[in-house]
């Protein structure tokens, strides 16, 4: 089975699947500069909650990997703090971006007593290569628990894109499917091609296609029909990030998708790994929503489908509220309510970022 690598480290750089280039074209970019990753985040060549954080925890080691080595350790901190809050300005409400900012700035300040700059620089290159790899196995390990959470289950219905692309390899929401097609199950997709930027259709559609997984595209507005026939027995989502309470943010769009299964009594899971969860957040009403450009609807991919100057709200993401959840799955386990309880005990206390 066929998994494509969204980023990865290579020659002493970074490169990522452009994926505003998908389904048309597979181009890989490489990035060697903290300006590039940025622009790569913003415009959302790299996506995917734990993609970006993996791609900004890179960036931070890019912007000082020519650090002169007989600056000033000071000096380096002073750079990495500036370019790690720039990059995580990139975008605001996926909460990986900033917890991999965070843990690269951490781990500098923990290194600063016995290390000079040279040494500081090679274990930031380290941390970001664990963090890299730690995705890896963490969309394995929610795969393994999602894989048995829908073993009676044939099909199910995704929106946006929680696959491989979004992350280091496996996937959040789509690693039960590559888990399960490993041990010999094929599950029928349905993705919603998910307005305004078609992430279903552009990159979800083709990565299973490529995986070789039985992939229904759908219209968002087609999911309660698609449901009511009976054709769904489960829906599964990423999560961009995920509060103490449960309520979660992902791609604009899910919070209606959550009120059809409930309508439809079809289970509505989260697959996210532990660093996603923002337990400095009590409820979803305080996860700031990223808007976006006007242009994304009334001229998408180039062609103009609105009335010129017509007001647009673009919102990125809204939230589910976890009264609406039936289980987060995590690398950690399956965590089931009451989500309070069951959050602080699986993913843990204490400041996420």
């Amino acid at each position: 089975m066929k998994r494509l690598k969204t980023i990865d480290w290579v020659d002493d750089g970074v490169v990522i699947i452009d994926q505003t280039r998908l389904p048309g074209e597979l181009i890989y970019q490489r990035i060697d500069n903290v300006e590039a990753m940025f622009h790569a985040i913003r415009e959302l060549r790299v996506r995917g909650a734990p993609a970006i954080g993996i791609a900004a925890a890179f960036g931070c080691y890019i912007a000082i990997a020519d650090f002169p080595e007989q600056g000033s350790v000071d000096d380096l901190l002073t750079l990495l703090e500036k370019n790690g809050d720039y990059l995580a300005d990139s975008r605001p409400t996926a909460v990986n971006l900033v917890w991999a900012v965070n843990r690269m700035k951490k781990r500098a300040l923990e290194l600063v007593p016995t290390a000079a700059v040279t040494g500081i620089k090679n274990k930031l290159l380290q941390e970001a290569l664990a963090i890299l790899d730690e995705d890896r196995r963490m969309g394995r390990a929610i795969g393994e628990h999602g894989a048995k959470l829908l073993a009676n289950v044939s099909s199910i219905l995704t929106h946006c894109n929680a696959g491989g692309l979004a992350t280091a390899e496996y996937g959040t929401a789509l690693a039960p499917v590559y888990v399960a097609a490993e041990q010999g199950k094929l599950f029928t997709v349905y993705a919603d091609e998910t307005r305004p930027l078609l992430q279903g259709a552009r990159i979800t559609a083709f990565e299973l296609q490529q995986a070789g997984i039985p992939v229904i595209l759908i219209c968002d507005n087609m999911a309660a029909t698609v449901m009511e026939r009976g054709k769904v027995g489960a829906v599964i989502v990423g999560a961009d990030r995920i509060t103490a309470n449960g309520d979660t943010a992902n791609k604009i769009g899910t919070y209606g998708v959550a009120l059809l299964a409930k309508a439809h009594n079809i289970p509505f899971y989260v697959a996210a790994p532990s660093s996603t969860f923002d337990l400095n957040l009590t409820t979803g009403r305080a996860i700031p929503i990223e808007e976006r450009r006007a242009e994304e609807i009334t001229c998408g991919f180039g062609k103009r489908t609105a009335p010129d100057g017509v007001a647009v709200f673009n919102p990125a993401f809204d939230v589910t509220p976890a009264e609406l959840i039936c289980a987060f799955v995590t690398e950690k386990g399956v965590i089931r309510p009451p989500f309070g309880r069951g959050i602080r005990e699986v993913v843990g206390g204490g400041d996420r970022l």
